[in-house]
């Protein structure tokens, strides 16, 4: 059997990127070259990688980032892109690089933590991750209030490069979402999602100085979503509301861990296709009823 070779930290040698990046888009689907011409991935995107010569054939990647519980800063590393090449699967490749992830940054951290698809719940627990169930947080919307519904709004295009720019800037100082449970210094996975997902979803509230990333659901119209509020300083979120949320949504979920004052929130089971993994260094637990922003899961 030919030997692999194991290669980590290596986005700045374009043949093997490629390689990596070919890799991701074929069994994710995952679109990481524009991204990286951005400079999003700003050196905390660190992907450890099995190269058969030339071509990456199994990956588990690291995200260094902050994680914030009842205000205090916890150093974390979320692991993401775990993937393996199909003629390569059933060789334990993603073990052994599991493996030097844990070996390299072993004391390194306050919690490491995965998302997984339910398909593979029983691999992660071997090296010492507990599954959290996450919560949905929602909120009965009405008006009681004249709507102030597209007022000093604009909208940003996740494909136009001035606005991308802008997106970039904005939240390069933004505050955490949430102070019970929210994360920082997580500009670069923000930005994958505004490139690739939500590029059509994002606008900025011009008075409020705030840029808001929600949808209306496609089957339920009176339903919005809130993935991110992006903002640099303290903001109404009554206000941020109304000008998003017209008369016809009666409710409104947000897919984070809000922690506005004033307004009565409904918490219900996450019931999402990803399951969240978590291990810490024993100093301390997550708080309950609790949602990973979504626009920081790599």
């Amino acid at each position: 059997m030919k030997e692999l070779q194991w290669v980590k930290d290596y986005l700045d040698d374009e043949p093997r990127r490629n390689h990596l990046f070919a890799l991701a888009g074929q069994i994710f689907g995952l679109r990481f070259e524009t991204w990286y011409q951005l400079g999003a991935s700003n050196k905390s995107y660190i992907p450890f990688s099995y190269f058969d010569e030339d071509k990456a054939v199994a990956n588990v990647s690291v995200n260094l980032l902050d994680m914030i519980i009842d205000g205090k800063v916890k150093k974390a590393i979320q692991i993401g892109t775990v993937m393996t090449h199909p003629k390569y699967r059933n060789r334990g490749l993603a073990t052994s690089l599991m493996n030097q992830v844990l070996e390299q940054y072993e004391g390194k951290y306050d919690v490491m933590y995965l998302f997984a698809n339910r398909s593979v719940l029983n691999f992660y627990p071997k090296f010492g991750f507990e599954p959290v169930n996450e919560q949905l947080f929602s909120l009965e919307w009405s008006f009681g209030q004249q709507s102030l519904k597209g007022e000093g709004i604009r909208s940003l295009e996740g494909n136009n490069k001035e606005d991308i720019q802008f997106i970039a800037r904005f939240a390069a100082d933004r505050k955490p979402v949430s102070q019970r449970f929210g994360t920082a210094n997580d500009q670069g996975i923000l930005m994958y999602y505004c490139l690739n997902v939500f590029s059509s979803n994002i606008y900025y509230l011009e008075q409020e100085e705030v840029i808001v990333i929600y949808k209306q659901d496609e089957t339920m119209l009176s339903r919005l979503d809130i993935f991110d509020i992006i903002s640099r300083k303290e903001f109404n979120i009554e206000t941020v509301l109304s000008r998003i949320a017209g008369p016809d949504i009666k409710q409104i979920v947000f897919h984070y861990t809000p922690d506005y004052k004033g307004i009565q929130l409904q918490p219900s089971i996450f019931k999402g296709s990803d399951v969240l993994f978590v291990k810490t260094n024993g100093a301390f637990s997550l708080p309950t009823q609790i949602k990973h922003p979504i626009t920081a899961q790599a």
